[in-house]
C-alpha cells in the first residue's frame, strides 16, 4: 500500500472500511449499518474525483443503492434511539410511545429485509478490484510522481463550488426555523467536508480544525432533521387509524410538542455557529488566490 498513488490510496481506505463494516450491518447491528453508510458516502465523494469516464460512473451509482438501503433502516434505527430517550423520561407518556415503536420496528424488519437482499448481491472484491483499477488508469500519468497536482486542483475547484453552495444555502435559509432550508444547509455542509477530507489527504495537510466545525454543524443539524422525522411519523401515526383513543392521540400531541421545542433549542445553536460557517466559506472559496499568491 506504501507504493500506492494518493488518489489510488485515497480509494483504497474508503473501500477497506465498507469492507469491514458491512459483513455487521448485514447481521442488522445498528452501529455497523451507520458506519457502512458513512462509508458509502465517502466512496461516493471520492469516485468522480479519482476515476473518469463510463467506469467510474458505474461505479458510483452501485455505492448509491447501497447508500439508500442502509439509509432506510438507519433512519429508523436512530428514531427507535430517540423513542428510547424519551421513554426514560417520566413526565413522557409512554402508551403512544409503545405503539409508534411498534409500527417502527414493523417498518425495520421490512426495510432491512431489502437491504440485506443488496448487501448479499454486492460483491466488494470485485467492486474494489475495478474502483482500483479505474483509479490507477486515471493516475498512470503521475506514477513516478508522489504527488497528485492535477487531482488536487480539480478538489480544490469541487471544494469553491460547495463552499459557494453552502454559503447560499446558509443565506437562503436566514434567522428563522425553516425545517426544509435548514435541510438543505446539512446537505451542503456534508458534501463540503466531504471534498475537504479528499483535499486534506491529497495535500498530505494535517489542517483538520475546518473539517471538525463542519462535523459538529452535521451532527447538530442531524439531530434536528432526526427529530423532525420523528415529528412527521408521529403526526402521520395521529391520522391513521392505528391510533387507538383520542388519549393517545392527545399523548402523541404532547410529545410533539416535547420534540418541537428541542428542534428550536437546537436552531439556536446552529445560529450560533453560521457565523463561522460563512468564515469558512470565505476562506474556502478564496483557495485559488491563496495557491496563485504562493506560486508567485
Amino acid at each position: 500500500m506504501s507504493d500506492s498513488h494518493p488518489s489510488e490510496l485515497l480509494i483504497r481506505q474508503r473501500l477497506s472500511v465498507l469492507t469491514r463494516t458491512l459483513p455487521s450491518a448485514r447481521s442488522g447491528n445498528a452501529e455497523a449499518i451507520h458506519q457502512a453508510r458513512v462509508a458509502t458516502r465517502r466512496v461516493r465523494a471520492a469516485l468522480p474525483l479519482m476515476t473518469r469516464g463510463s467506469k467510474g460512473r458505474k461505479l458510483t451509482k452501485a455505492v448509491s443503492r447501497l447508500t439508500r438501503a442502509l439509509g432506510g433502516v438507519r433512519e429508523i434505527d436512530v428514531a427507535l434511539l430517540n423513542l428510547g430517550e424519551l421513554a426514560s423520561d417520566a413526565s413522557v407518556p409512554t402508551e403512544g410511545i409503545d405503539l409508534l415503536r411498534t409500527i417502527l420496528q414493523e417498518e425495520r424488519q421490512r426495510l432491512f429485509a431489502e437491504l440485506a437482499e443488496r448487501i448479499d448481491g454486492v460483491n466488494l472484491d470485485r467492486l474494489q478490484r475495478k474502483a482500483l483499477a479505474a483509479a490507477q488508469d486515471y493516475v498512470d500519468g503521475h506514477r513516478r510522481s508522489r504527488s497528485d497536482p492535477k487531482r488536487l486542483k480539480a478538489v480544490i475547484k469541487q471544494s469553491i463550488r460547495r463552499a459557494f453552495a453552502l454559503q447560499a444555502a446558509v443565506e437562503n435559509a436566514g434567522g428563522i426555523y425553516l425545517p426544509d432550508r435548514l435541510h438543505r444547509v446539512r446537505i451542503t455542509v456534508k458534501k463540503l467536508r466531504y471534498i475537504l477530507e479528499i483535499a486534506r489527504e491529497l495535500s498530505r495537510s494535517r489542517a483538520s480544525a475546518r473539517i471538525r466545525l463542519l462535523k459538529s454543524v452535521q451532527e447538530l443539524l442531524g439531530r434536528m432533521h432526526d427529530l423532525e422525522m420523528l415529528i412527521m411519523r408521529i403526526r402521520t401515526l395521529q391520522g391513521s387509524d392505528r391510533a387507538p383513543t383520542l388519549k393517545v392521540s392527545a399523548d402523541l400531541g404532547r410529545l410533539v410538542r416535547r420534540l418541537e421545542m428541542e428542534c428550536r433549542q437546537l436552531h439556536v445553536r446552529y445560529m450560533g455557529f453560521k457565523p463561522k460557517l460563512l468564515e469558512l466559506c470565505d476562506y474556502v472559496t478564496s483557495a485559488n488566490d491563496r495557491r496563485s499568491a504562493s506560486a508567485a
